[in-house]
Formats: structure tokens, C-alpha cells, sequence
């Protein structure tokens, strides 16, 4: 499962003879049941590619292990693949799964990661430039820290190890577990404080470059506006950017 993995364990990919058995029983239980029209609606099916994170590493795209699955789609032109997990990819490793057939690529704590990590960013900017002043700062990591440990529900079974090891993944964990808390009142209002403090004053671009520096250069050059909101926004984008190349949008 996604986040339930060690870091030192390898995924195997998923067989041409599961996907094969798959698609044969599948076909046969639509036809059965007088479903053939919507049989031909099917287009894709979900396999593990070998791609896969845990609770710091990532394991990627290795387009020879996965030669063998992806050959299987010869055999059956209208189906293609949906990669399961295709979180913290690199470009070329997206791009090699769409051309290998895995063409649709399911993403989701990857972006929310990048979202926190900007909040995380801007909360170190914040402290930089306002830390010194007679301001409310967000505190915002360690809000978001508090409300994790309220309710360990939505982490606890996904990160193991010691008091310090357990902070450092409700942080920065790949499976990125914090984000079922960012609606929490507590957290909201922190974010909101955040922006505010931020957007009433100007971000020096040195300061701005130390803590987010693609985001820095896309100002200085005058292609994103410095308000914060926009700098969450493209700090996400960075990641959505990589999904839109693979398939050709980019």
C-alpha cells in the first residue's frame, strides 16, 4: 500500500499473467451478463508499474523490469495502462511510463506535498523577516504538528520509530499524511495568518530565493506575481508541469 512500505523493501511488477487473467475474467463477467456495450467503454486498467514510495524514498521507473508488462498491451490495442502511485516521478521517468503504454498516471500526495511544502517554506520567510517584531506569527508547522498528534488516526499506522523519527515524518513524510489535517479550524486559521503576514509586506528576492528559489526567479523575471497565494500555487504547479509534459501538453 501507498506509505505502508520501508524504505529498504522492492517492489515486484505487477505480472502479464495477472493482467492477462484480469482481463480475460473481467471480459467474461461483462459478456455474461449482456454488458458487452459498456465492456467497450472500458479503456484502461490499473497496474503496478514498479513504482512506489515509503515513508522517505521513492522507488522509480525502471522501464526494463516493467518491459515484459507493458509488452502484454500488444495484445490488446483499445486497453491502456492507469500507473498506480506515480507520485515524486522525475519527468523522464513519467514520460518513459507514457510511452511504455502506462498512460494514465495517477498523482495525489505529491501535490498536497508540495502545498505543504511551500506553507513550511514561507513559514521559515515569515520567521526570517517578522520574527523579530511585535507580530502574531502562524507557527504554522508547529499547529499542524499539534492537531496531527490530537488525532494519530490518519498517521499512526503509516510511520514507525522513535519520538523523533515520528515528528520528522508528520512533517515531511512522502506519503505525505498531514494533508487530511489542513482543513482542521486550527490549522486554517494558522495558514490564514500566514498569508496575511506575508502579503502586507514586501518579500525581499534574497530572502524569497533562500526558502523558494524557482519560485524567486519566476518573480525577479517578472512571470509570477509575489503574492503568496500565487507562490503556493506554482510551487504546486512545478509537479502538475511534469505530469502535463509526459502526456504532450507541455
Amino acid at each position: 500500500m501507498p506509505g505502508g512500505l520501508t524504505d529498504t523493501e522492492t517492489l515486484s511488477v505487477t505480472s502479464p499473467q495477472t493482467f492477462k487473467q484480469t482481463y480475460e475474467c473481467f471480459s467474461e463477467i461483462f459478456l455474461q451478463n449482456g454488458l458487452e456495450q459498456i465492456w467497450q467503454d472500458v479503456i484502461a486498467f490499473v497496474v503496478q508499474p514498479g513504482v512506489e514510495f515509503g515513508e522517505t524514498e521513492v522507488t522509480y521507473y525502471d522501464r526494463e523490469k516493467a518491459k515484459n508488462l507493458c509488452d502484454t498491451l500488444k495484445d490488446y490495442p483499445d486497453i491502456i495502462f492507469e500507473g498506480h502511485s506515480t507520485d515524486y516521478q522525475p519527468a523522464e521517468k513519467l514520460k518513459q511510463m507514457v510511452d511504455d503504454g502506462v498512460k494514465i498516471l495517477k498523482v495525489g500526495p505529491a501535490l498536497t506535498f508540495f502545498q505543504r511544502e511551500a506553507l513550511f517554506a514561507l513559514e521559515m520567510i515569515e520567521k526570517e523577516l517578522l520574527g523579530e517584531r511585535d507580530e502574531q506569527l502562524s507557527n504554522f508547522s508547529d499547529v499542524l504538528d499539534d492537531e496531527m498528534l490530537k488525532e494519530p488516526s490518519n498517521w499512526k499506522n503509516y510511520y514507525h520509530g522513535d519520538k523523533e523519527h515520528l515528528k520528522l515524518m508528520r512533517g515531511f513524510g512522502v506519503s505525505d499524511r498531514c494533508r487530511y489535517y489542513m482543513t482542521k479550524e486550527q490549522v486554517v486559521l494558522s495558514m490564514d495568518r500566514l498569508i496575511f503576514n506575508l502579503n502586507k509586506i514586501k518579500i525581499p528576492y534574497s530572502v524569497l530565493s533562500q526558502y523558494m528559489p524557482v519560485q524567486a526567479a519566476l518573480v525577479h523575471s517578472g512571470n509570477l506575481p509575489p503574492d503568496v497565494e500565487s507562490l503556493i500555487r506554482s510551487r504546486i504547479t512545478d509537479c502538475i508541469d511534469d505530469y502535463l509534459a509526459a502526456i504532450g501538453i507541455l
